[in-house]
């Protein structure tokens, strides 16, 4: 119990924030892409070598194992931060668990997630196109207030001229909308 405490407060609870919002998003971006392309549009693109092979078979990496059959048993995504990607099952085939990176401008470094290109910050101002850049991946309204630290009234204001110039795109998911 100690070592799960000093874990969490050591090496988890100092991200957990930033994690969280990077899992949201990642979660919203792949119900996107499922809806759009279905399951096997979410499993090519997973991380290198997964990919859907109809049938319900599916392969986990480039090795040359025969693929899992996977008919009739549980299938679990679960994203991470880290970037690495693994695949666990039960030896009676009956659960999966797909582990992969989580993907989009939130999870990547520092530098790669606040860059804007000067160019696009003179033509657009360095806020809104900071908004601009944030919207590879899908995210809500409260998610980049969060990440980019601006206020929710300015960051609703750059989404509504970002979504009247055609430049970014908003959608519904669950109870949340996304702007794209």
């Amino acid at each position: 119990a100690r070592l799960l405490e000093y874990v969490w407060t050591e090496t988890v609870r100092p991200a957990w924030e930033r994690r969280r919002r990077i899992l949201q998003a990642d979660v919203a971006a792949r119900t996107a892409q499922a809806g759009r392309g279905g399951w096997a549009a979410v499993l090519d693109g997973l991380r290198p070598g997964t990919r859907w092979l109809g049938g319900s078979r599916f392969q986990v990496n480039l090795h040359e194992y025969p693929p899992r059959e996977i008919s009739g048993a549980q299938l679990l995504f679960v994203p991470v931060t880290p970037y690495c990607g693994w695949v666990s099952w039960e030896e009676s085939g009956l659960r999966y668990a797909v582990v992969y990176p989580c993907t989009g401008v939130l999870a990547g470094s520092d530098e790669r997630r606040t860059a804007v290109p000067a160019a696009l910050g003179a033509l657009l101002g360095a806020s809104r196109a900071q908004v601009l850049v944030l919207l590879g991946s899908p995210l809500s309204t409260t998610q980049l207030t969060a990440v980019t630290g601006q206020a929710l009234g300015s960051v609703g204001r750059h989404l509504r001229v970002l979504l009247d110039a055609g430049l970014a795109q908003r959608h519904r998911a669950g109870r949340s909308v996304l702007y794209t």
